[in-house]
């Protein structure tokens, strides 16, 4: 079975030469396109690692897909630095094993790079570790099956999102990261200051504060992209931005992360929140019925619990807020804690809302307008056009609303301290449109589809206070 020109060596550096240049596919590929008697060259990691008496069986992973490849190799021609972990560049025709899959029978073995566990590697071969172990170690959580599958799904998800928009003919739109408002007004920012003194030193002027002095007002990391999104949805219609999001909250809870990523839409012309509301309904079930036609296998690998997808043929039911707080006052005995409208929904409201509605996200609409911020629509019955979207395992998902495009309605509530948000007023002023829009928690969707109980549990390298790793 076996050539006798097989050969090995350990190679000190990833860099060598013979190795970046072999021609390869990555395991997705060959798994897909390769069949028996192709000779190929596979490169990843080694996931487990079996002796036997006359040959040595691994699976390598590369990455490309949750499945492995088996490699036989003979015994007497192991490496002497090949073990669980270590990194391998492998060269040899596809056979098929006695149960029926392809796997690659070595002709050459090159080990990149070698890992010693009693060293310091955190993850010792075939043993499980609880997510919260696992994450005192971002740097190798990619290396898990679980995380990696939750990788993939994060930009099988970002692709399908842009693909929706595009479909539906909205644009995309890089909105800052460095902004001068607090979109949400609730104080909840990062402020940014220049870390270097001497350049704050050259730059002030008389009695300026040290933090306004490099763009002249306080900036912060961005909420919410928003504000930005309406300027140019008075311009291109129908736009939406995906990127990172700031929040400066004490809070560690399972639910929150001080980074995090949000969608966000902006349409013109939309004067009810049924387009709205039509619009969220479908991205997020084209996405996910993308995702589970798609990568399945990797849905089922980070699930931490069986969900269910049988919302996806269900519309989306629709609740006013005053209708939710009747149904969550008829049912006070079933919450730990007391339920106060005016309190507005805790977490446990929100997942009793949706079991009550056939755990089918469902939208709550028409809040009350001092439970929202000042540029949402107000339907003049103390309420506003703003919408909630709850959904199972999670709660909130996506929060949206008509945007107050009557100049007065808006200059009467604004927050509009040294003028800083008198071009938010102007796009009431010149050529002023209906709009409409909301934002997508990308994590907590991700959440609301693999059931992850920890929001830190679905982005890469998750901050929260007093964490900011890496």
């Amino acid at each position: 079975m076996f050539k006798n020109h097989l050969v090995f060596k350990t190679v000190p550096h990833l860099i060598r030469r013979n190795i970046l240049n072999k021609n390869f596919s990555s395991i997705s590929q060959i798994l897909d396109k390769s069949g028996v008697g192709d000779v190929i060259t596979v490169k990843g990691w080694i996931k487990s690692l079996r002796d036997q008496k006359e040959h040595v069986f691994f699976d390598v992973s590369d990455g490309s897909t949750a499945k492995k490849l088996q490699i036989l190799l003979p015994k007497k021609s192991k490496p002497e630095d090949l073990s669980t972990g270590a990194s391998v560049v492998v060269s040899g025709p596809l056979t098929l094993s006695p149960k029926g899959q392809l796997e690659l029978t070595a002709n050459s073995i090159e080990v990149c790079g070698k890992c010693v566990v009693s060293e310091g590697y955190p993850f010792a071969p075939r043993k499980q570790y609880a997510a919260e172990y696992i994450r005192q170690y971002l740097h190798f959580r990619p290396r898990t099956h679980k995380f990696g599958a939750l990788l993939r799904l994060r930009n099988a998800a970002t692709l399908a999102i842009y693909n929706h928009f595009n479909s539906e003919g909205f644009v995309n739109v890089h909105t800052p990261v460095l902004t001068s408002n607090d979109c949400e007004g609730a104080g909840e920012v990062f402020k940014v200051v220049p870390d270097n003194k001497k350049l704050i030193k050259s730059m002030a002027k008389e009695s300026q504060a040290e933090d306004e002095v490099y763009f002249n007002q306080k900036s912060f990391l961005t909420v919410s992209g928003q504000l930005h999104l309406e300027a140019v949805a008075h311009g291109l219609s129908k736009v939406y931005t995906f990127g990172p999001t700031f929040r400066a909250e004490n809070s560690k809870s399972r639910l929150h992360l001080s980074e995090f990523y949000m969608l966000e839409g902006e349409i013109a012309f939309v004067e009810k929140l049924d387009g709205l509301m039509t619009c969220i309904e479908q991205l997020i079930k084209q996405v996910t019925k993308k995702l589970v036609n798609d990568s399945i296998e990797d849905i089922e690998k980070c699930q931490e619990k069986k969900v269910s997808f049988d919302w996806l043929d269900k519309s989306f039911p629709v609740v006013t807020y005053k209708e939710a707080v009747t149904i969550l006052s008829q049912n006070k005995d079933k919450f730990s804690e007391n339920f106060d409208s005016k309190d507005g929904f805790g977490k446990e409201h929100e997942m009793f809302l949706v079991e009550y509605f056939g755990k089918v996200p469902t939208f709550v609409i028409d809040w009350p307008k001092d439970m929202k911020p000042f540029y949402m629509k107000d339907n003049g019955d103390g309420t506003v056009a703003a919408l909630d979207l709850l959904g199972p395992n999670v709660g909130e998902v996506v929060g949206g609303s008509l945007r107050e495009n009557n100049y007065e309605k808006l200059l009467e509530k604004i927050p509009n301290s040294n003028g800083h948000l008198d071009w938010y007023l102007d796009l009431r002023k010149f050529g002023s449109v209906p709009t409409g829009g909301f934002g997508l928690g990308f994590e907590r969707y991700l959440q609301l589809i693999l059931g992850i109980s920890n929001i830190k549990d679905t982005i890469p390298f998750p901050r929260w206070p007093h964490n900011c790793s890496l």
